[in-house]
């Protein structure tokens, strides 16, 4: 699959239930862009979830920390409707044992990526409001 936005490969993974509040109704997966990072939501959950770290070694090793982290990153493109939803995300990625605004400052630094959203401006939009 491509990206809509830029015609890039996606890396497609599938959503667990705790996290299907945060995607349009009857969808089950996502598919992360390996270039501009756009997450598009997807009508069914792959047969084996893609490598978040294809698209980014930023994005945590550990599934349960990357899938919430990449949710969070398709939803940065609005921090004020979006604030409670990418706060809960950050909270499980934190409990799956990674630092979210530390993946997300890495995300924003590598070069290989050029995202669609301003990762250097929403992390430091966030560390305000999340501060």
């Amino acid at each position: 699959m491509t990206c809509p936005q830029c015609d890039a490969e996606t890396v497609v993974v599938g959503i667990p239930d705790a996290y299907a509040d945060h995607l349009p109704e009857g969808e089950s997966g996502v598919a992360v862009c390996r270039r501009c990072l756009t997450v598009t939501p997807q009508p069914e959950r792959p047969a084996t979830d893609g490598d978040l770290q294809s698209v980014s070694e930023a994005f945590p090793a550990d599934p349960e920390a990357a899938i919430p982290m990449a949710l969070a990153v398709g939803l940065l493109d609005s921090l004020a409707h979006h604030r409670r939803s990418i706060e809960r995300l950050f909270e499980a990625v934190a409990e799956a044992g990674s630092d979210p605004m530390l993946a997300l400052e890495r995300l924003a630094d590598d070069r290989e990526l050029e995202p669609a959203v301003d990762l250097g401006a929403r992390h430091r939009q966030l560390d305000q409001l999340l501060g």
